[in-house]
């Protein structure tokens, strides 16, 4: 009786600190680490779209690393370049860098480390490492 008893109060330890997991509040960084994602995976997605309108080929690189420096410089240019505002999806992404800018000097200022400030760096997509099968 005992073993099983050790092995109901792992589990409910378990699933506690699973459920307690889930439930923090994400932190600064997390927060602009998955809307960097998100902001670079929209961006990706409006430019492979066909039935965007041409001047989304004209807007500049969006390829976010927000531990580079120059990210900051890149949403400013992004959120300020005049072109493609009769295009919904890009006024929507433009509000989405708009954000992240904001909670990036605001909110998340002192919590943040840059790691480089590579501007070329953001220029080029980085691809995912290749997996071997």
């Amino acid at each position: 009786e005992l073993p099983t008893m050790k092995m109901l109060l792992l589990l409910i330890a378990l699933l506690s600190a699973a459920l307690l997991a889930s439930t923090a509040p994400p932190t600064c960084y997390s927060r602009v680490l998955s809307l960097s994602k998100e902001i670079t995976e929209s961006f990706k997605e409006l430019q492979t779209s066909k039935t965007v309108d041409s001047c989304v080929e004209t807007l500049p690189r969006l390829y976010l690393d927000i531990h580079n420096y120059c990210v900051l410089a890149k949403l400013r240019d992004f959120v300020a370049y005049p072109g493609c505002d009769r295009v919904v999806e890009v006024n929507e992404l433009k509000e989405k860098a708009r954000s992240l800018y904001t909670i990036l000097i605001s909110y998340c200022r002192r919590d943040l480390v840059f790691l480089t400030d590579d501007c070329n760096a953001l220029e080029i997509p980085v691809s995912p490492p290749i997996e071997h099968s």
